[in-house]
């Protein structure tokens, strides 16, 4: 037991060690150049499209089409910017094609073209529209346009303190032509910001942690399919509606998304799931690495997260004939949050950004960057394949065959999410697999593994220790996250073996000190709080107080009303600490939302719970010694914005 824990203890320490160099070391190989933006341009950037000649239109949140000259700065420092049109209703994509640019606006697919050459748009076409209620949740996004010439949009759900479907096809994917033609695709979807082809044209859309959605992931998706969320099913029984699902089939807590979709033909499943906060928190766009330059992820996704402010990779791969896979770390360390992302044509990625209303850890209110593809590519896991024993991993380059071969390098935990309307997920059923063997290829390119405990419609965790190259190139990142939904023919492991119980639906994450959260008033209060501080939420990830004031020794009623559409919490914290503790938040890995995102230390004062939107929590406590006491969100990437201060006097 004692060898056990030191191993153990050694190989937390290596992963640590690793991880507080990777951005360091990301940006050796990958490098970011800013695009320079005039400063009376607020480039809230909602699309990106090139034109046939090579100029990068961005559509912007604020309704503006701006088109960029030279946006490679081959000529100049400085790109000319030129303002195409205005006054569109919050464009959140942008296509071009046969020297128009498309875009959909809330209620509508746009068409803008320039008649006669002076470089403004002069004719504005409705394509297809559709009804809106007019809730501010009503993103509209697309259209990505197919080889055929046909245009996918996508519809998000509106928002009543759970995503509802106010007007026909909310929740939809939709396939219009360019005459205005109209078909319903698929549906099942909450918010779909973000979706694109593979290199073989199959329709990936992204989903962000919400109701009846655990955390982000992508799907696969053909014509006639369900994604999950139940409420774009109102629309079900309409003309041309491939779908024969009944919402009222789904109770308000089903159990494990994979268990109730089997025998649903058309319910897919996700391909691969991001873990919310250790992948990221909002997957926000998905491109294709289709050329050279690519290396050897050629033909894998990119997927961006616009809230970490950063870039993933997925690898993808059919068993059975259904997608699964695994996604991996890529680039980190962007200006502010990825919402859209397009390749140029020197191979060159740009990305486009904006975090007003949706906080970012990038701190910029917005930004433009190129992400630059290196000619030497690092040492990385190029794939991770399921076998019928467990998994091989292939790597970018030769890796020792001494330390690669040692198991107890390997580290690898099971776990999945609830399937319930409540808000997000805590991460439920974890369970340790066992890795018996690792063997190396001749090579040294190649491990396969051999492991205990894989389970069906599970996320798998791999971490791994001290890999790198016989000349000493370190893994620049030692993780992976492969989402099983079928196992290859033949499997001979006992992947059903492990037996754990599901954790309660309801269940809310709260910390671990009991006595920083006390929900009841203390049976010593006889003559109750000496002052009641009602707080609330307001738009862009703020509360409604910024600044409270309470005498010390005083004893204190808190209401927290989260009336937002997110999950959020209320901390607070020994004055000067509060940026630590939200970095401590957004370091808890797998166990923040069992932990509600409260980390374990003593700067941590009183807190509610993580609590679900639309509903309110009141908390009692003895207002501490005067001071200036910081209190934030601790949801990882909300206490950059979402914070205040409790003046004790």
């Amino acid at each position: 037991m004692v060898r056990c824990a030191i191993v153990a203890l050694l190989f937390i320490c290596a992963v640590n060690a690793l991880a507080q160099n990777v951005l360091e070391n990301e940006s050796k190989f990958y490098k970011i150049s800013t695009v320079p933006v005039p400063d009376s341009i607020m480039l809230e950037v909602g699309g990106l499209a090139f034109t046939d000649d090579d100029k990068l239109g961005v559509a912007t949140r604020r309704g503006e089409i701006w088109v960029i000259d030279d946006p490679y700065q081959k000529r100049s420092r400085t790109p000319g910017y030129s303002l195409f049109a205005s006054g569109l209703h919050e464009p959140l994509w942008l296509a071009y094609k046969k020297g128009a640019f498309y875009t959909t606006q809330r209620s509508e697919l746009t068409k803008m073209s320039d008649s006669n050459g002076d470089g403004l748009a002069d004719l504005f076409q409705t394509v297809y529209s559709w009804p809106i209620s007019g809730n501010y949740h009503e993103y509209s996004y697309g259209p990505l346009i197919l080889p055929n010439g046909e245009m996918l949009v996508t519809l998000n759900l509106s928002w009543v303190g759970r995503g509802e479907s106010l007007t026909k096809w909310r929740g939809w994917m939709l396939k219009i032509t360019e005459d205005g033609k109209m078909t319903p695709f698929a549906t099942g979807m909450r918010s779909p910001a973000a979706f694109g082809l593979n290199a073989y044209g199959d329709i990936f859309v992204a989903e962000n942690q919400g109701d009846w959605i655990g955390s982000g992931r992508i799907t696969h998706l053909n014509a006639g399919d369900f994604a999950g969320h139940p409420a774009g099913l109102k629309w079900a029984s309409e003309p041309g509606s491939p779908i024969d699902l009944e919402r009222s089939s789904f109770t308000d807590s089903i159990g494990i998304m994979y268990d109730y979709a089997m025998g649903k033909p058309h319910f897919k499943v996700p391909s691969i799931w991001f873990p919310h906060t250790v992948m990221g928190i909002s997957t926000s766009a998905i491109v294709s690495m289709d050329s050279e330059e690519a290396g050897p992820f050629k033909g894998q996704l990119l997927v961006g997260d616009q809230g970490h402010s950063k870039i993933m990779r997925a690898f993808l791969e059919k068993v059975n004939g259904q997608y699964q896979g695994a996604c991996f770390p890529f680039r980190e360390g962007f200006a502010s949050g990825i919402l859209r992302m397009a390749w140029g044509s020197d191979h060159s990625l740009f990305v486009g950004m904006t975090s007003r209303g949706w906080a970012s850890t990038g701190k910029e209110l917005f930004g433009l960057q190129r992400l630059i593809f290196p000619e030497q590519f690092p040492l990385e896991i190029k794939a991770m394949r399921i076998t019928t024993t467990g998994f091989e991993l292939e790597f970018t380059k030769p890796i020792d065959k001494a330390v690669a071969g040692a198991t107890e390098n390997y580290k690898m935990t099971g776990f999945t999410y609830s399937y319930h309307k409540k808000y997000g997920s805590p991460v439920i059923n974890s369970g340790n697999c066992h890795v018996e063997k690792a063997e190396i290829s001749e090579d040294g390119t190649k491990v396969k593994l051999t492991v205990n405990g894989l389970r069906a419609g599970y996320i798998h965790e791999l971490k791994i220790a001290n890999l790198a190259t016989p000349k000493g190139e370190k893994l620049l990142h030692p993780e992976a996250y492969y989402t099983i939904n079928s196992f290859p023919e033949g499997t001979s492991h006992t992947h059903h073996a492990m037996a754990h119980s599901q954790a309660p639906a309801s269940a809310t994450g709260c910390g671990t000190d009991p006595t920083k959260s006390i929900h009841e008033q203390p049976s010593e209060w006889k003559t109750g709080a000496d002052v009641t501080i009602n707080m609330a939420t307001k738009p862009g990830l703020k509360f409604d107080k910024e600044i409270l004031e309470v005498k010390a020794g005083s004893k204190v009623k808190l209401v927290f009303d989260n009336n937002d559409d997110m999950l959020h919490n209320l901390v607070v914290i020994t004055p000067g600490k509060g940026e630590e503790v939200g970095q401590l938040a957004m370091d808890m890995g797998l166990n923040g939302t069992n932990a509600g995102y409260i980390p374990d230390t003593k700067s941590v004062l009183f807190h509610t719970c993580l609590i679900q939107p639309e509903t309110s929590q009141t908390i009692y406590f003895t207002a501490p010694k005067p001071g200036d006491y910081p209190f934030i969100c601790s949801f990882p990437g909300h206490s950059f914005v979402m914070k205040g201060v409790m003046k004790v006097r």
